[in-house]
């Protein structure tokens, strides 16, 4: 998760590296750039995205929103999960998101919370997390 491997007795999966956290970054980002979302420029048919890591997929994502006249402000991004404690990790989590983004690790922030036992995150059968960024427009694109 965030390009970290974190020691559990379950794993995360989905059709590239099932990154839940890079993920929600990456849709908070198109969306935030009215790109769409991840489906629409990795879709899980092309087998081009099989296994690939999703760190090099927000590359790409980062590498589009500039394209479209945007620069990113700041990410904000949560992770909720009941299990494993994620908090020791989140220092490695936020350098690889700011270096696919090729941004200062000051505008990234990864935070993790529990749902005290409520909902399929509360009973261990899923993680979820939520992105908000902030982009700015490039002077060329207005």
């Amino acid at each position: 998760m965030g390009g970290v491997v974190i020691p559990h007795d379950r794993g995360l999966s989905g059709h590239s590296d099932g990154d839940v956290l890079v993920h929600a970054v990456m849709d908070a980002i198109l969306g935030a750039a009215n790109l769409g979302d991840k489906g629409i420029h990795f879709p899980s048919s092309d087998d081009r995205y099989k296994d690939i890591s999703s760190l090099i997929l927000l590359g790409k994502v980062g590498v589009l929103a500039t394209q479209a006249g945007w620069r990113l402000s700041n990410v904000d991004a949560t992770i909720l999960a009941q299990n494993p404690k994620l908090s020791p990790f989140n220092s490695d989590m936020r350098n690889n998101i700011a270096k696919s983004l090729s941004v200062t690790l000051d505008r990234i922030s990864v935070k993790a919370t529990t749902t005290d036992h409520l909902g399929f995150v509360g009973r261990e059968e899923g993680i979820a997390a939520i992105a908000v960024v902030s982009l700015v427009s490039t002077p060329n694109s207005e």
